[in-house]
């Protein structure tokens, strides 16, 4: 993607971006293609960008996403000529004086997205109560009616002040409303095109800013926001808001792009409403279930379920499936099974106290194995991650998949035992920062994830005697990353020696 491109957030091509978990991006946009039909799908690390006519209702169902953003502009980084704290400066007010037909055309924008989004929660709401509507009326004259009854709020309510309380109401999307909280929605957003079309004093924003590379060096992140924050008050008469503001805008300057955006939902996706003790990372676990090919009707294991994370993400998205989670840890599994009823998923989910190397079950009877094999200082494994893997083999079915998160020593000792030909996706890894400077990826001239990783690992000897590696992508767990991994059963299993030592007191 070009950064130089012209500001996108227009009506006529509406522009987005996700941000995302480093090494997530191609998971990201795969989804963006599949859920929201978008096209011009680019990323950048931590970044996903394109255009969709979808509505905001069809964007909360992303799971690989951490935020979505509309688009302000995305343009070439600024230029810090240090120590002259003066020119970069002027620069980062350039950002709302040089266009701001731009910024307004946002707000016009956003506020029509938070519009549609209310008037079909209202559709919702009317079409799914029988004493609101006769059966087989036509949504059209329900959209009449209810505009009627807008309007006859909105002269009510005229001298009304806006509340705070409706404006948050207004960026919690994700909340249900009552009737009055619909229509004081309408009323914030009235506030909000009223501000969009001449500077107001009763719109209000916030800015969150982030800074990395030669702007950081000059200024911090609260001082960038603070010169944004003056130049859009002298800009457009709108007013600072810290609590409960109408928008909040988002900035990050880097020494690859200037980006700026405006948040569509008050709650990040990755905070998932169905989760109630969380664990490993929600958008890693997607991740995971969504490389592990679950089709209806099949069975998927979790030998080393923990809190559940992955069982609640694949039941989720794939509910016409059985799946079995196990765990030798008491408190993990009383945290699964509370997660579990929480998530009103107790028809879906199984979940039993069994040892990953001694499970319960028949050779070659499961589609799909995906865990997170845990590391770090709670939980060491050691060279035990080989059993692990050999009864996960036995009882995986021919052409069966298991999708593993590995840490970098699991992974580096797997390629010791044959995988060492096998090098993590290049789409999957994330870049390092001279390849970032270079080019944008543009994802309609590239090939699918983990294509030509497949072939490769399809002609190598099997890690054991059915196991081959397919896909690995290398992902950001924060302080430390890991690598997803995915391998493929070819034929059946072939017996394996009994280990000499016992691995279920190590679990």
């Amino acid at each position: 993607m070009d950064p130089g491109a012209p500001d996108l957030g227009t009506k006529e091509a509406p522009r987005f971006f996700c941000t995302a978990g480093r090494g997530l991006e191609p998971f990201l946009m795969r989804e963006v293609r599949e859920r929201l039909a978008a096209t011009q799908v680019e990323y950048m690390s931590g970044k996903v960008f394109f255009i969709t006519n979808s509505n905001l209702s069809l964007m909360k169902k992303l799971k690989s996403a951490e935020r979505v953003f509309l688009l302000i502009k995305k343009q070439f980084p600024l230029t810090a000529s240090s120590p002259s704290k003066g020119k970069l400066l002027h620069e980062i007010r350039r950002l709302i004086s040089d266009d701001p037909k731009s910024w307004l055309d946002a707000i016009s924008l956003w506020k029509n997205l938070l519009e549609t989004d209310a008037l079909k929660e209202k559709l919702s709401q009317r079409t799914s109560n029988p004493l609101k509507r006769k059966e087989g009326e036509n949504e059209i004259v329900i959209a009449k009616k209810l505009k009627v009854e807008v309007q006859k709020n909105e002269e009510n309510q005229q001298d009304c002040p806006l509340e705070k309380q409706v404006e948050e109401s207004v960026l919690e999307q994700g909340d249900s409303t009552t009737g009055r909280e619909n229509f004081q929605e309408k009323e914030s957003e009235d506030e909000v095109e009223k501000a969009a079309c001449e500077p107001s004093p009763n719109f209000t924003f916030r800015v969150s800013c982030r800074c990395s590379g030669s702007v950081a060096k000059v200024f911090t992140a609260q001082e960038v926001g603070k010169i944004i924050g003056i130049a859009l008050m002298k800009q457009f008469g709108w007013k600072a808001d810290l609590r409960t503001p109408n928008v909040e805008i988002f900035i990050h300057l880097s020494d690859m792009y200037s980006v700026l955006g405006i948040p569509l939902f008050r709650v990040p996706l990755a905070s998932r409403d169905y989760i109630q003790m969380t664990g490993l990372r929600s958008t890693i676990a997607w991740a995971m279930a969504s490389l592990a090919e679950i089709k209806a009707g099949t069975l998927v294991l979790d030998p080393m379920c923990g809190l559940g994370t992955i069982l609640l993400e694949a039941a989720k998205e794939w509910p016409n499936v059985y799946y079995v989670g196990t765990d030798v840890c008491d408190s993990q599994l009383l945290g699964a099974q509370d997660n579990v009823k929480a998530a009103d998923l107790q028809d879906k989910i199984e979940l039993l106290k069994v040892s990953v190397v001694d499970l319960p079950l028949s050779s070659e009877c499961v589609d799909s194995i995906i865990s997170d094999i845990p590391f770090g200082k709670k939980f060491k494994l050691g060279k035990d991650i080989l059993s692990i893997l050999q009864e996960m083999e036995r009882v995986l079915r021919v052409d069966g998949t298991i999708v593993l998160l590995l840490s970098e020593d699991h992974h580096r000792c797997l390629q010791d035992c044959g995988e060492s030909s096998v090098s993590p996706n290049p789409q999957g890894s994330h870049p390092t920062d001279s390849e970032e400077k270079e080019e944008t990826v543009t994802s309609e001239t590239e090939s699918s994830p983990g294509k030509a990783s497949k072939q490769q690992c399809l002609d190598k000897v099997p890690l054991f005697g059915s196991l081959v590696a397919v896909e690995c992508y290398k992902v950001s767990l924060g302080k430390t990353d890991a690598f997803i991994c995915k391998y493929k059963k070819l034929q059946a299993a072939r017996p394996h020696p009994p280990e000499p030592h016992c691995i279920q007191n190590s679990l």
